[in-house]
């Protein structure tokens, strides 16, 4: 990391976008030409409610594991499947449901500031796009609730697009690709484990966004830490 880059630790959303900072962020040969966006838990606040949700999976099928919730985030539904479900079609069927009437029911608040970001780098030239592990179904739920959201970047990526999901590097090396750039000229905003090795592997700058991850054990995974809102 540059020591400009050291300059920019702990940084709020807002505090990077304030005049004195902005120049340095968004100008010069610090700015790079793509930025890729995690979606829950850095530009949605939705982490509460999948974690009750799997939280109350964890409960029925896995009452010894305390800790199933957290274990599984960052993961996609097809991740999580493989990794507990496979040998079940008849849980998988009831969790698929369970899930599906939970997003109808969902709310998706934004993050503060983290639209604000991604404005302010489109006005800056810079390409964005999504990289989420959420798949087309939960997307549509999204889109019902935010439909100006495709309209604020290039391209969204969903967990379909791949075949290996965070913290395998394949999204971001896919968007990189799609923008036609290596993925070294994309800074990527993530918060959870699985996304930031994704980034990482990728060989992308990473901005660690806390949320369910605290300063001290995000840092070890990133270029930069974003402190909580």
């Amino acid at each position: 990391m540059d020591i400009e880059m050291n300059n920019f630790q702990n940084q709020s959303f807002h505090e990077l976008l304030s005049p004195q900072h902005l120049p340095d962020i968004l100008q010069g040969q610090d700015l790079l030409p793509v930025a890729l966006f995690d979606l829950d838990g850095v530009l949605i606040d939705t982490e509460p409610a999948y974690s009750a949700f799997w939280r109350g999976v964890g409960e029925d099928y896995f009452p010894e594991n305390p800790n199933f919730a957290s274990e599984i985030k960052g993961c996609s539904l097809v991740q999580i499947i493989d990794k507990y479900f496979a040998e079940n079609p008849d849980a998988v069927a009831e969790i698929k449901h369970r899930l599906e009437e939970h997003e109808e029911t969902m709310t998706f608040p934004e993050i503060n500031g983290a639209f604000d970001l991604v404005r302010a780098l489109r006005s800056h030239g810079v390409k964005t796009a999504v990289v989420t592990s959420s798949n087309q179904d939960k997307m549509r739920q999204l889109y019902r609730a935010m439909p100006w959201l495709p309209e604020l970047f290039d391209h969204i990526f969903t967990a379909e697009c791949v075949s290996h999901s965070k913290p395998a590097p394949d999204c971001y090396l896919s968007a990189a690709q799609y923008f036609d750039v290596p993925a070294a000229q994309c800074m990527v905003f993530e918060d959870s484990v699985n996304g930031l090795l994704a980034a990482r592997r990728a060989g992308a700058r990473v901005y660690g966004v806390c949320g369910s991850l605290s300063v001290e054990e995000i840092t070890p995974l990133c270029d930069v830490v974003v402190d909580k809102f």
